[in-house]
């Protein structure tokens, strides 16, 4: 499979980001999400979801399925 094109997609820091530099980004185009480390920006690996994967990974977040505590 093909590496997905997101050089023209829009992206954005999470609201949750901090001075620490432990930021994510996302940016969706193709039918995809694309996550990525702010500090590497354009330079670092981009890891890429489908819509429905993406969905399942938010919900899951929502719920508290990846909470540590």
């Amino acid at each position: 499979m093909p590496a997905p094109d997101l050089s023209t997609a829009r992206w954005r820091k999470s609201s949750r980001s901090n001075e620490t530099g432990a930021c994510v980004e996302i940016a969706s185009a193709q039918g995809l999400t694309g996550v990525r480390d702010s500090k590497q920006e354009a330079q670092g690996p981009i890891l890429a979801f489908d819509r429905e994967s993406w969905g399942d990974f938010i919900g899951k977040l929502k719920r508290g399925a990846f909470d540590l505590s």
